[in-house]
């Protein structure tokens, strides 16, 4: 059964003649006529009374009846693999880290869902290994993470710098001074983030660097959750300037000495599918526009 004759039979009725249809489906009133002799042809009977009047036969009735939704969904199939095959539609698995996922991801998703309204996507917020794992799997299209590591045949493309800050509790000691080096720290109590963070490992390399005795820590696993602990003054900890806007009321911010804390992310897929395509091509342009424009923060000011 042709489906281009169904759709016609369905504008015949809807347009209540023959002629009415062939001039909004721009055909000749005979290609018209020809279709639904095709159609009647294959069904075995006729679905329209020839006459003055236009009048379906019982046929008819019933053959418009349970077309209809076959033909709404073919139509709405249609206009589906065309939004896909212009990267207009489609479903996408977004991984993200922390603070990214919470502070700077949800502005970046909600321009995209106004320009895009018929693409999907699903965030996952882990760690970066964690996703990095997951798009070797294929369990994630795309993520915005730190690097990884070299020889996991990923594609990465630096996108921002996490600018890392001290931030003290106001009561804290080292309150007192304008800047705040890492050998500083050894002496106060250190809020950390989990064992398996980049940044975490990277800050216990500057600390094992600087020498001297380790520090006393206390583990906290979220990196957003960090300035609310500082906040109840338990400790001091490094975090990224981007989630002290505004700062917690009761602490002080410090900029660090260095910039050897500092975190690139980026964003990663599959080397295989790089550059991505299609819906995820899209969320990617807007992901990295949106990231290197929300790198923009304003300055840590000394000490007043």
């Amino acid at each position: 059964m042709d489906l281009k004759s169904v759709k016609t039979f369905h504008r015949i009725v809807a347009l209540g003649g023959f002629n009415r249809a062939a001039e909004e489906l721009n055909y000749a009133q005979s290609t018209v006529t020809m279709q639904i002799q095709k159609l009647e042809s294959e069904l075995g009977m006729r679905l329209i009374e020839r006459g003055k009047t236009f009048e379906l036969t019982e046929a008819g009735r019933l053959f418009l009846e349970q077309s209809a939704p076959i033909v709404r969904d073919i139509e709405q199939l249609q206009d589906t693999m065309t939004g896909l095959a212009l990267g207009e539609t489609g479903h996408v698995r977004l991984g993200a880290v922390e603070p990214i996922a919470s502070y700077r991801l949800p502005d970046i998703l909600a321009g995209f869902f106004r320009d895009y309204p018929q693409i999907h996507v699903s965030v996952t917020i882990a760690n970066s290994p964690t996703l990095c794992g997951q798009l070797q799997h294929g369990e994630l299209d795309l993520a915005v993470c730190s690097p990884p590591l070299f020889g996991t045949e990923l594609h990465f493309e630096p996108v921002l710098t996490e600018r890392f800050v001290v931030l003290l509790p106001e009561s804290h000691p080292l309150t007192s001074k304008d800047a705040i080096a890492i050998r500083d720290l050894r002496d106060h109590r250190l809020l950390i983030t989990s064992a398996d963070c980049p940044y975490r490992r990277k800050l216990e390399m500057l600390m094992q660097e600087s020498g001297g005795h380790p520090p006393d820590t206390v583990e906290i696993g979220s990196m957003s959750a960090l300035k609310y602990y500082v906040q109840s003054g338990i400790g001091a900890a490094l975090v990224p300037l981007s989630v002290l806007c505004p700062e917690p009321d009761g602490t002080v911010v410090r900029p660090l000495q260095g910039d050897e804390v500092d975190l690139t992310c980026g964003l990663a897929c599959k080397a295989a599918e790089y550059p991505p395509r299609l819906a995820a091509g899209k969320l990617y342009g807007q992901l990295k526009e949106g990231l290197a424009w929300s790198t923009a923060a304003p300055a840590v000011g000394a000490q007043p």
